[in-house]
């Protein structure tokens, strides 16, 4: 037989961690497939759910120190990236990390450190919300001593001013705020940089500062009739409203908006007992605000009138008697992607309501930092947040974000200047080898419905104003829901490998854990591929194919 009639081609297996969807969708970059496998795969690592809850979290902090505040108020761009989305819905990430981090709080752990040796560099931080709290936290576990100066006469910025207890408990952002401060961290409450301190006394007292002043300004609507009484800025009104302040507001409010802090605005004000109708230029489908809420905004009768935009406010001597409507139309898109609102003609129409509130966008207060005003609305920066050789920037200050990426933000800063004033180079970007959901075996996965997060009956929402409408899952359901990981990219001791191979080239190791349960021998391997074609999570992949010819 000539030797080219028949030829075979060989695959060779390699052992290849991927990068999982989950986390790369994560603005906070949290290792997600990490910290659930350290629980889903804690019987084969004999460890105690007590010790393997612990691991777990101490995984999850390493990026994200809020969990249990994240588990409540992020929008879960993770999900939306899930490949099991293509099996049967979904992981619930979301509940999954609260349900984490309200157990955490219920133990009482402390954050863990990277290194107990002090460092000698002074480090201030600008303001205490999520991006600040977030470098603080990463600067503090690595031994340096962190001040924080905050304006406010309570640290958490929107945490804390623009999120409303019914979504967030206070004792749940409090109680990992604290966390962040007995690390050693010293707050300076009630103290403007820029008044109650210079700034040019912070760059001489500190080695590095950081700056998350977030953008607590709201925007006005710019139209005749909103000077005077009755009428807020939604970032104004949800801090007095929160902060305990009795506004009087009337039966009927408009709320102008459609992002997250106009649908908190308006929910906020339907538990006075007024009638709301919020106000948005585009339609449903272009609404930034989470859908969930604008959801829950409508089990609350909140009155959504989409293609609306206000044009002018009516009133009768100082006081408010209705709002004039400009019905619009959406044309070509603007610089955003999306499509433009255009007035519609002669489609204008008269709402009566006693107030307003404009929750239509927000910026950072420069009037006290004058020395650091940048040319437009943001600070300006490098792409690791540095401003200049000794400060960097995270957060709302350098535009409008959710909060996990604030964290991200500060957490990218505290590295980058570890390593700057460390002398250990540059820090590598947390990213890696995507996998997808069509180099998953989805057949090896049995069926299995998502968790469903409990709530309380929507007729209580209005009655318990302050009472939390989300509920942590319960611990049967938690350790349902963290099986339906598919371990994407990473092996998670399924044993087909082992199972399947005919000259034994897969050895199990001694001492495992997650991608690392056998060893592969490619000296004895035949080069079927059979390995690489039952690997469900699709953790092993071909080598470089090569052909042998067969005589």
């Amino acid at each position: 037989m000539d030797s080219n009639a028949f030829q075979a081609v060989l695959r060779w297996p390699e052992q290849l961690e991927k990068f999982p969807p989950c986390q790369d969708a994560c603005p906070s970059g949290n290792d997600i497939r990490g910290w659930i496998a350290t629980i889903n795969q804690s019987e084969a690592q004999e460890l105690s759910r007590e010790d393997a809850c612990t691991l777990a979290w101490n995984r999850l902090v390493s990026t994200n120190p809020f969990p249990a505040t994240m588990g409540r108020i992020c929008p879960a761009p993770c999900e939306t990236r899930c490949n099991r989305n293509f099996k049967d819905g979904a992981v619930g990430i979301h509940a999954l990390e609260r349900y984490i981090g309200d157990w955490a709080l219920r133990n009482r752990l402390a954050l863990p450190l990277i290194d107990v040796n002090p460092q000698h560099e002074s480090i201030g931080v600008i303001g205490a919300g999520p991006a600040g709290l977030s470098f603080a936290f990463q600067m503090a576990r690595r031994g340096y001593p962190v001040t924080i100066y905050e304006a406010a006469p309570e640290p958490g910025g929107m945490l804390r001013y623009g999120i409303p207890e019914y979504r967030l408990p206070k004792n749940v952002r409090d109680g990992e705020i604290r966390r962040i401060l007995d690390l050693g961290v010293d707050l300076r409450l009630d103290t403007r940089v820029g008044r109650e301190v210079t700034l040019a006394g912070l760059y001489t007292r500190h080695s590095r500062l950081f700056l998350g002043i977030g953008a607590q300004q709201g925007r006005s609507l710019r139209i005749p009739g909103e000077e005077g009484p009755g009428v807020w800025t939604g970032v104004d009104y949800l801090n007095q409203v929160i902060s305990g302040r009795n506004l009087t507001v009337g039966d009927r409010v408009v709320v102008i908006g459609g992002g997250n802090s106009a649908i908190n605005a308006a929910r906020v004000t339907r538990r006075t007992g007024a009638a709301v109708f919020l106000l948005y230029r585009r339609t449903r489908e272009e609404m930034p605000a989470n859908e969930r809420e604008i959801e829950d905004a409508l089990q609350e009768d909140i009155n959504i009138e989409y293609l609306a935009s206000p044009r002018e406010i009516l009133r009768d001597g100082s006081s408010i008697r209705a709002i004039i409507v400009q019905k619009m139309q959406l044309a070509k898109p603007d610089k955003s992607g999306r499509r433009r609102p255009v007035p519609i003609p002669g489609g204008e129409y008269e709402l009566p309501v006693d107030s307003v509130i404009a929750a239509i966008s927000q910026e950072p207060a420069w009037e006290d930092l004058r020395g650091l005003r940048p040319r437009g609305i943001w600070m300006e920066c490098d792409a690791t947040g540095r401003v200049d050789e000794q400060m960097w920037a995270g957060g709302d200050v350098l535009g409008l974000g959710i909060a996990s990426r604030a964290i991200a933000q500060g957490r990218q800063a505290a590295e980058v200047m570890h390593a700057q004033l460390r002398g250990l180079g540059t820090i590598a970007p947390h990213k890696g080898l995507a996998i997808t959901a069509d180099q998953i075996r989805l057949d090896y996965y049995g069926e299995q419905s998502p968790v469903k997060q409990p709530t309380s009956p929507p007729e209580e929402w209005l009655n318990e104003p302050d009472r939390e409408i989300c509920q942590t899952i319960p611990e049967d359901q938690f350790q349902q829901e963290i099986t339906r990981c598919f371990s994407c990219g990473l092996c998670f001791g399924c044993q087909r490998c082992w199972m399947y191979c005919n000259p034994s080239s897969y050895t199990r190791l001694q001492e495992t854990g997650p991608g690392a349960y056998f060893s592969l021998d490619l000296d004895s391997c035949e080069g079927c591929g059979k390995c690489i074609e039952i690997c469900p999570c699709g953790f092993l992949s071909p080598r470089e194919s090569a052909q042998a010819s067969i005589a």
